[in-house]
């Protein structure tokens, strides 16, 4: 039986002065999954979303990424799991401004020992994945907003990660841009990738199969796909 994509069983985070971000919060992101995560500011869920990227550690409980507790890994193979395991795709697109779209997608290879010829040739392909394949050689100021989040999101993707974390992927984009990114990320699900979204955007969250409400650092509802 193939293990969820991620799993989080009673897990607590404690920051000092006895704040609770999360109290007790179990989860499960099967594979294949499109979820949104959603809540209001201060909820807990940018703490879901660091302990589900492995940015985080948990003050109780267990955190499970495909199949491995993080609690066992060492700092380095922490780093190596979340490398092989997880895309990130942040409000903020941070792109390095001198390199073309093609560069800067090949750069979420930079860590896997993966030749920079090839690299750059499944760049190539994730930007065509992504609808961009003519813009490969533009840097980031010569790109819309939304085709910079779309860049981010081929650099998310093109080491093929078990768990796609968008974190506000819309919130700094106008309504069109944000509506094709919001069908790139259902487009990508369709193709098999599992991928959750973080959003205090309530319109978004409703939009996809399988929400999760978080407040006051408690699971507050689940509506199933």
């Amino acid at each position: 039986m193939t293990a969820p994509v991620a799993q989080l069983e009673r897990v607590s985070r404690l920051y000092p002065g006895g704040v609770h971000a999360l109290h007790k919060v179990s989860l499960t992101i099967e594979r294949g999954d499109l979820v949104a995560i959603a809540g209001p500011s201060g909820s807990g869920k940018s703490t879901l979303l660091n302990l589900l990227g492995t940015l985080d550690a948990p003050s109780s409980g267990i955190v499970r990424i495909d199949g491995q507790d993080v609690s066992t890994l060492s700092d380095n193979q922490t780093a190596a799991l979340r490398a092989r395991a997880i895309g990130f795709v942040f409000q903020q697109f941070h792109l390095a401004p001198g390199a073309s779209a093609l560069d800067n997608v090949a750069d979420g290879l930079l860590y896997s020992g993966v030749r920079l010829c090839e690299r750059r040739r499944r760049a190539a392909e994730a930007l065509e994945q992504v609808g961009l394949a003519d813009r490969a050689l533009h840097r980031p100021h010569e790109l819309s907003g939304g085709q910079k989040q779309r860049v981010a999101i081929a650099r998310a993707v093109v080491g093929e990660p078990v768990l796609l974390l968008a974190d506000e992927p819309t919130g700094a984009l106008d309504s069109a841009s944000g509506a094709l990114v919001v069908q790139l990320l259902r487009d990508l699900n369709a193709a098999g990738s599992t991928v959750a979204v973080i959003t205090h955007d309530r319109d978004l969250a409703a939009s996809l199969p399988r929400r999760i409400h978080v407040r006051d650092g408690r699971l507050d509802t689940e509506v199933p796909a």
